[in-house]
């Protein structure tokens, strides 16, 4: 294990698993337990889902694991959370395993950080965007989510919110537990991406690179997280053939929907042997 310097001079813990071509996971290599757990189970998610993936890559790749997304909510970033300042964090994390040239696989957020990594680095020998669509991405409406999110933890600063019961799934049942600086860092990415022109930029993207999603990703957000629908899925469905042009494999997983197309009994199927024949 490592500690790596970031952009912001906070630091992070690297975690090294197996031999072979290097792919860095910006996943929690530690399992979650308690009552963490038991909560992101019943929406669904997998408290020990960096570890699975590690797992089932290990034994064929070198794996470089760091918990990117949970060092952004212990350590925020609220203004410099940029595309670039994300990607240069992940070069300094493959520094610390001396990894000159690696592979990338990063699923919703964490995948739209792969492609902007791609386009500032010439190291990536492979690409893989789950959860977040190359082409067509839904960033005007994440920057009204992520506003919407902001928006809520000031009000919530001024009038805690009384507490109420969470229905698994329904993000209307949902009170806000970030913090102002937690929930400003991604207002600052998504600002930094408004006048981000995803097709223009692909044909800077060189190395070979996949899309895994779900075919049922699509979030309908109410009024208070911003209105808006975040169509992951459609963009990639409704020109697979144009993004295969492009240069793209695609990958889409029947009936799964965000939560779903996360989990490693989905994605290890896919994933695994396409790093196999590319890396």
């Amino acid at each position: 294990m490592a500690s790596v310097r970031l952009h912001d001079r906070s630091t992070i813990e690297v975690e090294v698993h197996g031999d072979g071509p290097v792919v860095l996971l910006p996943v929690d290599p530690v399992p979650l337990e308690g009552p963490k757990a038991e909560a992101m189970r019943a929406w669904g998610a997998d408290p020990a889902l960096g570890r699975s993936l590690i797992d089932g890559l290990r034994d064929r790749f070198r794996i470089v694991a760091a918990d990117y997304e949970g060092h952004v909510m212990a350590h925020p970033k609220p203004d410099t959370l940029t595309p670039a300042n994300a990607a240069a964090d992940l070069l300094a994390i493959a520094d610390a395993a001396g990894a000159g040239r690696f592979a990338y696989y990063g699923y919703s957020w964490l995948g739209l950080l792969g492609q902007q990594l791609a386009l500032r680095t010439d190291r990536l020998s492979a690409l893989v965007m789950g959860g977040y669509p190359p082409v067509g991405g839904p960033y005007a409406a994440m920057l009204a989510v992520t506003r919407a999110a902001h928006t809520a933890s000031l009000a919530a600063v001024r009038n805690p919110p009384t507490p109420t019961e969470t229905v698994p799934g329904d993000w209307s049942t949902v009170s806000v537990v970030t913090t102002v600086d937690q929930t400003r860092q991604f207002v600052t990415l998504y600002e930094a991406l408004r006048d981000f022109d995803d097709r223009a930029a692909q044909p800077s993207l060189t190395c070979p690179r996949l899309c895994v999603v779900g075919s049922a990703d699509t979030m309908e957000y109410a009024e208070p997280w911003g209105g808006v629908t975040v169509d992951i899925a459609g963009p990639v469905t409704r020109d697979r053939d144009g993004l295969t042009a492009l240069g793209w494999d695609v990958a889409v997983l029947d009936g799964l929907d965000h939560m779903q197309a996360m989990l490693a009994p989905a994605v290890l199927p896919v994933l695994r042997p396409w790093l196999e024949a590319h890396l």
